[in-house]
């Protein structure tokens, strides 16, 4: 496999874990080995009055040079609705070409979606869902994180508010998540430079249970508003390319100034690649309960473009 390629397949692997880790049961995989997937998107989770399925086919030159070959599937969606809701989703690559752009074509679709019931409500013999089967949603991939080279983090100015960011952030637990017998357990704190990182880490490891888990993963990122850049990074801890995944799903939910430290406590059993989905979900859950993901519109537009991001350089010592 040429280098180029595998670049490309590393790339996939992780949007396609992302995507099932945001996305959870409406994320199913079609075909594997085919890079096939649907996702079922709906205006509203609890009480949907218009669903559509997104089924999308990654070709090898994807991200890089090509789109998602794509089928939009719902019974009402024809005509004039349809071709714009395509372009739309053209329109998207094409201002994002070489980017991921799987998360800002679901939620496109979703505001198209939104839009539609607001003005409208379907008809009775309008079958809100599609003809597509149920697909059990699995996850067997396996990829070697390859971190960017990092580069010097960046300088803070924080002369006027040193006193506050030198303070210890609270810290929040989230709910443990057992799986034959290992547990994992999401920590989260806000963050707004490198020294609160050090400090979140020393106050988890005071806690002797915390402290004797197997592998503490940890990701963070810290929005320079000035800069208009990230500083972000990420620890494996021993659970190899855990880290990179983790800060990969917070790229996507495009969260700022937050940390999340995924503790987990080996019970004997080999989980395979489903480690690397308790470890997302734990995460994205306790993004989603403090309110990470509620962003302003804006920020989505922002998230398949390209950003300086630049990491820090340093590692914690436990």
């Amino acid at each position: 496999m040429a280098e180029g390629d595998a670049g490309s397949d590393q790339r996939q692997n992780e949007e396609i874990e992302a995507m099932a880790a945001i996305y959870g049961e409406e994320w199913c995989v079609i075909d594997d080995c085919a890079k096939i997937f649907c996702i079922r998107i709906s205006d509203d989770i609890d009480d949907p009055k218009w669903t559509l399925c997104l089924q999308v086919m990654l070709p090898n030159e994807y991200p890089g040079t090509a789109p998602p070959i794509y089928q939009l599937n719902a019974p009402w969606l024809k005509g004039q609705e349809r071709a714009d809701l395509s372009n739309s989703l053209e329109e998207i690559y094409i201002q994002n070409i070489g980017e991921s752009i799987l998360y800002l074509w679901v939620e496109k679709i979703r505001d198209v979606l939104i839009q539609k019931s607001q003005m409208t409500e379907p008809g009775q013999d309008v079958k809100k869902k599609t003809e597509e089967e149920d697909v059990q949603c699995e996850e067997d991939i396996v990829l070697a994180c390859q971190l960017e080279n990092s580069v010097k983090a960046l300088d803070f100015d924080v002369s006027e508010n040193r006193r506050e960011i030198e303070e210890l952030p609270p810290i929040d637990h989230g709910i443990p998540i057992t799986d034959r017998r290992s547990t994992f357990q999401a920590h989260l704190a806000p963050v707004v430079c490198p020294k609160q990182v050090k400090m979140v880490l020393a106050k988890l490891y005071e806690n002797k249970k915390i402290a004797s888990a197997t592998h503490n993963i940890y990701a963070y990122r810290i929005y320079c508003e000035d800069k208009q850049t990230f500083l972000q990074d990420c620890e494996d801890d021993g659970e190899t390319a855990a880290g990179g995944r983790l800060l990969h799903l917070m790229e996507i939910l495009n969260v700022r100034n937050v940390m999340v430290v995924v503790s987990r406590w080996y019970g004997g059993i080999l989980l395979g690649p489903d480690r690397f989905k308790h470890i997302n979900n734990c995460a994205r859950n306790i993004l989603v309960e403090k309110n990470y993901t509620n962003l302003p519109e804006e920020s989505s537009k922002a998230l398949g473009k390209n950003k300086k991001v630049r990491k820090d350089k340093k590692r914690s010592e436990h």
